[in-house]
């Protein structure tokens, strides 16, 4: 059965701001992952790695649905560890002062079996740092 994750929060900055910080990849290294081959264009796929030495997990990703300054959907898999295809979805809500911006991350059961590190608490903690406090901060600064 799939439970969505879902993260939301409000970045007191216009919705353009927020966009550009999700899918320009000068920006995207300071808040979220450095990946070297992002272009905003839908069927393109892209990879990165967890930060630091190590280089683990490789994420691959393909973007599925792009609505500028709105709408960005991407799948999410890790192809050396499982063939589960997951989705994320990250929708930005003008408001009167500030976006609000929600985070869907659809059918994480799939990487049930790879450990604690891709649960859904841990997929959960990861969504909250990266948004809630990486992507805030940076965009608010």
């Amino acid at each position: 059965m799939n439970t969505p994750i879902t993260v939301q929060y409000k970045i007191n900055v216009p919705a353009e701001k927020v966009w550009k910080a999700l899918t320009d990849k000068k920006e995207m290294k300071f808040w979220y992952f450095d990946i070297q081959d992002f272009t905003l264009e839908a069927g393109k796929e892209f990879n990165f790695y967890e930060s630091g030495e190590e280089k683990k997990y490789h994420h691959q990703c393909r973007i599925l649905e792009i609505i500028p300054n709105k709408k960005l959907i991407h799948t999410w898999s890790y192809p050396e560890l499982s063939d589960a295809v997951t989705t994320v979805a990250w929708d930005l809500q003008k408001e009167d002062i500030g976006t609000l911006v929600t985070l869907t991350h659809d059918h994480v059961e799939g990487f049930d079996g790879l450990g604690e590190n891709f649960s859904r608490k841990s997929f959960t903690e990861g969504w909250n740092g990266i948004i809630g406090k990486n992507m805030k901060e940076y965009l608010e600064k």
